[in-house]
Parts: structure tokens; sequence; C-alpha cells
């Protein structure tokens, strides 16, 4: 081998290496609302009303469905490695509260601790009840069941 197709060839085998390895790198997503600090310590209790908040901060992520029509700002960065699933790193949710004028009359943020790990429990669900397998759920209800002519009763047998 001469000299340039062993350059090309290191060439050739450092991009493979480059190409493989960026395939593994950390995806980092964002999800949601945009939040603005300033915008949002720029609402105030008593002087703010939901056409200001609207102005201000935009239309909600998503507005409460019983009780006080309180509008929430739901904001999450996720970081994911390749095809793994994405786990939060940092997540934000404001809550705009207010009164039955119209007027703001509270402003709550929350972040990461509203966050819920759930861990599945290998492959069954446990429930409570019998322990049964497919072929006795599929047949174990077969003569459980009363016929027409012992089982529930009928206009002329109340039996």
């Amino acid at each position: 081998m001469t000299l340039t197709q062993r350059n090309l060839l290191t060439i050739l085998a450092l991009s493979a290496l480059v190409v493989s390895t960026s395939a593994c790198s950390r995806i980092r997503g964002h999800q949601g609302y945009i939040a603005d600090n300033t915008l949002v310590d720029g609402i105030q209790t008593g002087v703010d009303n939901r056409d200001s908040v609207e102005k201000t901060l935009g239309r909600p992520t998503f507005v409460s469905q019983f009780g006080s029509q309180d509008w929430y700002y739901v904001a999450r960065d996720t970081r994911q490695l390749a095809f793994a699933t994405p786990s939060p790193t940092a997540q934000m949710v404001l809550r705009v509260r207010f009164n039955p004028d119209g007027s703001v009359s509270a402003i709550d943020k929350a972040g990461m601790e509203k966050v819920a790990k759930v861990k599945p429990n290998g492959d069954k669900t446990p429930t409570l009840g019998r322990d049964r397998s497919f072929l006795e759920d599929l047949f174990g209800n077969i003569g459980t069941v009363g016929g027409a002519a012992t089982g529930a009763g009928t206009a002329d047998n109340p039996n």
C-alpha cells in the first residue's frame, strides 16, 4: 500500500467512527411553554386580569375544566440517549388563579417536585382475585350460566 492509500483509509475509518459515535449523543428537547421570567414576574395579583395576562404571557397551555377557571402554563425539558425513553431534567408548571370578576388572585409555580416516577412491576400487573390461567379464563364460564330450563325465570315460569 502506498502512503496516500493509507491516509485515505485512515480518514475513512476516522469519519466512520465519528458518524457512528454521533448516534449515541444525548438529545435535548423542550416541550410546552417557553417562559420568560421577567414577564411572569410582571403579573401582579389584584392588578392584572384575564385579558392582560393573555397579552403578557400568551394563551395558556390549558384551562381548568372544574371549579374556578385557572390557567396553566406547562413546560418540560427532557434528555434522551439515542432510542431510550426521554427523562425529564426540568419542569415548570405556572398556575394563574382568577377571582370571579376576572382579576388575578394568585400565581403559583411548581417544578420537578411534581414529577411522578412510575416503575412497572414486571410483565404482569398484580390484581386482586384469583390467579387463573389463559385456558381457565377461556373455558371457565362454561356451565356456570343457567340454561333455559334451569336458571332465570320467565313470565310463564317465575322460578
